[in-house]
């Protein structure tokens, strides 16, 4: 371990020295999910000298989710790669375009909606999810807007199956809301129309269909397009190592 920190400290000094500046990565939670979803993937990308950001999406607007994310991106000096999980696809779609440091968008089990679709008609394009089942009876709110969750007892199968089933619980009781109209909102932006983009998700991902992801990827026209055999929603928890690899990887292309 030590060996291998000493040579990514080497490379990102050399790199420097070179009048070269790697990428700030900013990482998007979704819905149902928090920042701390990220850790492994943050320790893998800190690790190999990269800056990270793990920013808090608030999921109640995919317009005001979009414009706090824009926000991060704001303040960061330099470049940035956009990497967003599930909803938080959708999020960085909407910011991305807006701020020409944006060079890779990084799509990890995420939407990607086009202009005028929204995450809950991406989903129902193509059968597979199991999603509706599980969910809670939505929590009304003095906005008169409706919280979602999913069901604690029913989290860990749904939503992380190919994580140990403790952590999978602790996920289920740290699970962050997301309103019923963020998921329903109609995107206004599709920001993978001109930056380009990279996607990893799991083939056993129970919230969105595969098939949906192979459809937004290709029509993104991706630049790489990682499947991970047996993996589920929460990939960059249960591998974190081959997220932050196509994260690199997007980082190293950037331009």
């Amino acid at each position: 371990m030590k060996t291998i920190a000493i040579v990514a400290a080497l490379n990102f000094t050399a790199a420097a020295l070179a009048g070269e500046r790697r990428p700030t990565i900013v990482l998007v939670h979704g819905a149902f999910a928090e920042s701390a979803s990220w850790n492994g993937v943050v320790a893998e990308l800190t690790r190999d000298g990269f800056a990270v950001i793990a920013a808090a999406n608030p999921l109640r607007s995919l317009g005001g989710d979009a414009a706090q994310v824009a926000s991060v991106v704001a303040s960061v000096e330099g470049p940035v790669v956009l990497v967003g999980h599930s909803y938080g696809g959708a999020v960085i779609s909407a910011v991305a375009d807006e701020q020409s440091k944006v060079k890779a968008l990084v799509y990890v089990a995420g939407f990607a909606p086009d202009i005028g679709e929204s995450c809950l008609g991406l989903t129902g394009k193509f059968p597979g999810s199991t999603l509706g089942p599980t969910l809670a009876p939505p929590i009304n709110l003095s906005t008169g807007e409706q919280d979602l969750y999913i069901q604690q007892d029913k989290f860990p199968e749904q939503f992380a199956a190919d994580v140990p089933t403790a952590d999978a619980r602790l996920m289920a009781a740290a699970q962050r809301p997301v309103t019923q109209a963020a998921l329903a909102d109609r995107a206004v932006r599709a920001a993978w129309k001109t930056i380009p983009s990279w996607w990893i998700y799991g083939a056993a991902d129970r919230n969105i269909p595969p098939a949906a992801m192979a459809f937004m990827a290709e029509r993104a026209h991706a630049r790489k397009v990682v499947v991970i055999a047996g993996a589920s929603h929460v990939v960059m928890v249960s591998r974190p190592h081959e997220v932050a690899a196509l994260i690199e990887d997007a980082a190293a292309d950037a331009k």
